[in-house]
């Protein structure tokens, strides 16, 4: 029987369901967590074996006790995995430091983590990036512009999502970069790509051949999203370009992917933009060793009737997996912010799409940032009807001209009872 260690079981929420395959598959599931014990859902409790509470996971100490801990226990650990982009770092350090030669090494971290460093590898499989300046000096940060032109965008090179990413318009906007940025971290400054982020999402096996293949659509930028707390939409697409196959594999080859569940992004131009491409050409953007973020996982199974949780534990304990696709389609989300006044509120919602709602739940305060607040989750056969539900969802009505204070407090009045409503909604079985 194998041994893994799956860090942070708990969260995401649906992470315990990677647990139960490997525990369906014969593995011996061994968690470490910072919620106690008895406040795990009964399901994850059920695929573990043993579990290890720490007071903090950012507690490198006390994680690293734990794990020796379990390999007293149990023995020798033939896997150890969190599938989180937040501990991709500490997992490979674990690793070295036990000797656990599954997944990446210590040494292996710069070129997935650091996006100066990905560039390399994108550009040995022959995959156009866009130019870049390590962020030093404001002079030269001017220069880096006056080679490229306004728009530019600054994100640290070693960063998770869209946080502290600035995109700059003019040399004021970069003077106030310079004034907020966070001083003691590294940021890359890159040319602005006029694209639509598109992925490529697989499960690698250990001779770096795709298992299962997908992708998904970002039309409104995460970047923005983010800094303008607007609403969020993706969707999963029902068949995958053969443009986006090809490229995902030769970043999966360039990078040594091996044993793991990647989520590839890349930028499809709109408009023609000189030394990156012609509007249509895919440029690339950066990979992420890990599935994509949140529910992803489950839109991936609406999407295609398959189950990834599986396929994944299948290619942890087997190397192969015969979990079949069947009925594909697209599935979308939507995040919705609240205090917006959508013209289609929660139950003319879940009237209207009954029969294509997949999901309907609250987003943890902790994923909101980039995801909204208020999720929901539809399969649709044709991309016509993926737009109609984009636009039902999305508008809003226009703001009345009234006074502040009545303003705020019709607002306050409607979020209440919009937000009661979801609350009994979110009782029904």
């Amino acid at each position: 029987m194998k041994n893994i260690i799956f860090i942070s079981p708990n969260f995401p929420a649906n992470y315990w369901i990677f647990c139960r395959e490997l525990k369906n598959n014969g593995m011996n599931v061994l968690g470490i967590g910072d919620q106690p014990y008895e406040e795990l859902p009964g399901q994850l409790k059920d695929s573990l074996s043993e579990y290890f509470w720490v007071s903090s996971l950012e507690n490198d100490e006390e994680v690293y006790r734990a794990v020796a801990f379990l390999i007293y226990r149990h023995g020798r650990i033939d896997w150890l995995e969190s599938n989180n982009e937040y501990w991709l770092e500490r997992d490979a350090r674990l690793r070295t430091a036990f000797h656990i030669a599954s997944g990446f090494q210590e040494e292996d971290i710069p070129r997935v983590k650091y996006k100066s460093e990905m560039k390399k590898y994108y550009r040995q499989a022959g995959i156009p990036v866009a130019r870049h300046h390590m962020v030093d000096t404001l002079e030269d940060c001017l220069s880096f512009v006056a080679q490229v032109g306004y728009p530019v965008v600054a994100k640290p090179d070693n960063g998770v999502g869209a946080t502290h990413t600035f995109k700059i318009a003019s040399d004021s906007q970069m003077q106030r970069f310079f004034r907020d940025k966070e001083q003691d971290v590294s940021y890359i400054m890159e040319e602005f790509v006029d694209g639509e982020v598109n992925s490529y999402d697989a499960i690698i096996d250990s001779n770096g051949e795709p298992l299962f293949e997908t992708g998904n659509v970002t039309p409104v930028s995460i970047m923005d999203v983010v800094n303008q707390n607007d609403n969020s939409l993706f969707y999963i697409r029902k068949t995958l370009p053969e443009d986006i196959r090809t490229l995902g594999r030769a970043t999966a080859k360039s990078f040594g992917v091996k044993s793991r569940f990647v989520h590839f992004e890349f930028f499809r131009l709109v408009r023609d933009q000189e030394g990156l491409g012609k509007a249509g050409d895919v440029v690339a953007l950066e990979v992420n060793m890990r599935p994509s973020g949140g529910v992803t996982p489950d839109m991936i199974n609406f999407a295609h009737s398959t189950d990834v949780y599986k396929i994944w534990a299948d290619m942890i304990a087997f190397d192969f997996s015969t979990m079949p696709a069947g009925h594909h389609s697209y599935c979308a989300f939507v995040g919705r912010r609240d205090g917006k006044n959508f013209v289609m509120k929660h139950t003319d919602i879940l009237e209207k799409y009954h029969e294509n709602l997949r999901m309907v739940e609250r987003i943890p305060d902790v994923l909101s940032g980039a995801m909204g607040n208020q999720m929901y989750i539809a399969t649709f056969d044709t991309m016509e009807e993926v737009e109609r539900y984009y636009k039902d969802m999305l508008e809003c009505k226009p703001e009345k001209e009234v006074p502040a204070a009545q303003s705020t407090g019709k607002l306050i009045k409607a979020d209440k009872a919009e937000n009661a409503e979801k609350a009994e909604e979110s009782k029904k079985p």
